[in-house]
C-alpha cells in the first residue's frame, strides 16, 4: 500500500492475543522516508500542546487540524483512513466507523502515563498506537505496558518503543495499560483511535 503509513503487508501483524484483552504487535507500520520526514515535524515547529490530566502529562495534536510535511498529508486521507479503518475491522472481527481521530502524543524526561483502560461509554472502541523516535535506550523509559488488572503489579507485558512498531488493541473494561516514566529522549506516537459499528 504505498499511499499510506502502514506497511503493505496488513499492519505487518507478528503476533496477535486475546487475553487479558485482544491485542496486536506489529513489528513494521510505516515507511523510513515518512518516519524521518515525521520525526523532523515533531522536532521541529509541530503545534505541541500540553496536556495533564489526572494520570499523565504529555504533549499533543491532532494531525487533522495540523499542517503537516507533504509526505505525510495522505495520513489524514479519505483513502489511507478507508484502507485502515477495513484492515483494524477485518482483524478484530468489526465494521468499524470512518469516524477516526489521529493524535500525535509526545513524552518527555519526567512525564509518564499511568494505568489505565480509556473505556468510556459509547467513546472509542479499538485504538493502533505507532512509535515513532530516534532509538530509545532501555533507560530512557517510555515502555508501553500491559496489564491483567488494574493493579500496576499485575504486568501481562513489557514492550519496548521500537520506532516503526506498533500496536492496536480493542478498547474495554480490562484494556489496562500504561507509558513507563521517561527518563532521556524523546517518545513520539501516533495514536488513531476508532469507532466500531453496531452489531446488526
Amino acid at each position: 500500500m504505498k499511499d499510506t503509513a502502514i506497511a503493505a503487508s496488513p499492519l505487518a501483524i507478528c503476533e496477535h492475543a486475546r487475553t487479558p484483552f485482544p491485542y496486536f504487535v506489529a513489528d513494521h507500520c510505516i515507511e523510513p522516508a515518512l518516519e524521518s520526514a515525521l520525526l523532523d515535524w515533531f522536532e521541529g515547529d509541530a503545534p505541541w500542546q500540553l496536556v495533564e490530566h489526572d494520570f499523565y502529562e504529555q504533549y499533543e495534536f491532532s494531525l487533522f487540524d495540523a499542517c503537516p510535511p507533504e509526505i505525510a498529508e495522505h495520513l489524514v486521507s479519505s483513502d489511507a483512513i478507508g484502507w485502515l479503518t477495513a484492515a483494524i475491522g477485518n482483524h478484530f472481527g468489526v465494521k468499524i466507523s470512518r469516524q477516526v481521530e489521529l493524535v500525535a502524543h509526545k513524552l518527555v524526561p519526567g512525564q509518564r502515563i499511568a494505568i489505565h483502560n480509556d473505556f468510556l461509554d459509547g467513546g472509542e472502541t479499538h485504538r493502533l498506537t505507532v512509535q515513532l523516535n530516534r532509538g530509545l535506550d532501555d533507560a530512557d523509559g517510555g515502555f508501553f505496558m500491559l496489564f491483567n488488572s488494574f493493579d500496576a503489579a499485575d504486568i501481562h507485558r513489557i514492550l519496548r518503543p521500537v520506532s516503526g512498531t506498533g500496536i492496536g488493541f480493542e478498547i474495554g473494561p480490562e484494556s489496562h495499560h500504561a507509558v513507563s516514566r521517561m527518563h532521556g529522549g524523546e517518545r513520539y506516537t501516533l495514536v488513531y483511535s476508532f469507532h466500531a459499528l453496531p452489531a446488526a
